[in-house]
């Protein structure tokens, strides 16, 4: 099972108690996941759609719970698509499926007349924990997650900008979260990549056991790349150390070659016998290694004056 179907199930689970988010989440996943039929006389039949059943059980209970009305959940196969099968939840006009489409905030009125209504209700979504329980209603009906292993997005796919441009405002007014808008052929997709935003995202759902797995994943790989980043560095301070201890060695064995070495001083013979001895110490451990121990910056004044003498024998042949 996918991050994103594990996280869809875990928020199935969630039962809000408070009756304003009741409504906002079911007003939240009506939004994206229903659709209407016209029957006679103007009235409408909702009809609520989704290929996981466990979302499916979710919202019949909770439209049960909030509107005192049994949805019908009718199983429906997608062979063809071969995508396993549509549950779907259908209102009919007799189970008050116009009230319910106005206290959605679905069904408004302009200037006398009906019409249906492609953003999202301000009334609903007042107070965060209608925000969050709206939030949570959407991405159930059209968001999805990847996989933290191997990348970090989170989006909600919406049918309009309206829609899109809403859900971004909603998101936005939580503090220090931040999403985006484009669009993606006939959608406009609301989107995050930053990792704290998404695993701040699914603590506001309810999504805890998932957000702690995101977590997880999350530390493991900052440890894993903090660890690649310093051994990155050591190797190539090693690198760096091997090269100019390189350098050295050839300053040394020149200064011998030419007899200048007996006539230095008894410090930097010293000095260049223990690089002889040591290749591949760095200026810190030479620096330990003398009698008495010298700094870093010590060594690296005694070594600038040998390598200063090498270049002078090199320059007079």
């Amino acid at each position: 099972m996918s991050f994103s179907s594990e996280t869809k199930n875990e928020l199935a689970r969630v039962e809000p108690e408070k009756k304003c988010d009741q409504l906002a989440e079911i007003a939240g996943f009506l939004r994206v996941s229903g659709s209407l039929r016209l029957t006679g006389g103007g009235n409408f039949t909702i009809v609520i759609a989704t290929d996981n059943p466990a979302i499916a059980r979710h919202y019949k209970r909770l439209i049960r719970e909030y509107f005192q009305i049994d949805a019908k959940l009718e199983v429906g196969g997608a062979e063809a698509l071969k995508k396993g099968h549509t549950y779907m939840l259908t209102i009919s006009p007799e189970n008050h499926s116009e009230s319910i489409l106005r206290e959605t905030g679905i069904l408004l009125v302009r200037e006398g007349n009906n019409y249906i209504s492609d953003g999202i209700y301000e009334e609903l979504i007042r107070k965060k924990c209608c925000k969050r329980a709206y939030m949570r209603g959407m991405f159930m009906g059209t968001g999805s997650i990847s996989d933290p292993e191997k990348s970090y997005h989170l989006e909600f796919a919406c049918e309009s900008r309206t829609l899109a441009n809403d859900l971004k405002k909603m998101i936005n007014s939580f503090e220090d979260l931040s999403v985006k808008v484009v669009q993606r052929r006939n959608r406009w997709v609301v989107y995050m990549k930053n990792s704290q935003y998404i695993s701040d995202v699914l603590a506001l759902m309810g999504a805890h056991a998932q957000m702690l797995a995101f977590e997880n994943v999350r530390v493991q790989k900052s440890v894993f790349n903090q660890t690649t980043r310093i051994l990155n560095c050591d190797n190539a301070n090693t690198d760096r150390t091997l090269d100019a201890s390189e350098k050295q060695l050839r300053a040394i064995r020149s200064l011998k070659q030419s007899g200048q070495y007996d006539r230095m001083s008894e410090k930097l013979k010293e000095l260049a016998d223990l690089r002889i001895s040591n290749p591949e110490a760095s200026l810190t451990q030479l620096g330990e290694m003398t009698d008495p121990p010298l700094g870093k910056s010590g060594v690296n004044n005694r070594m600038k004056r040998i390598l200063s003498l090498a270049e002078k024998v090199m320059s007079e042949k």
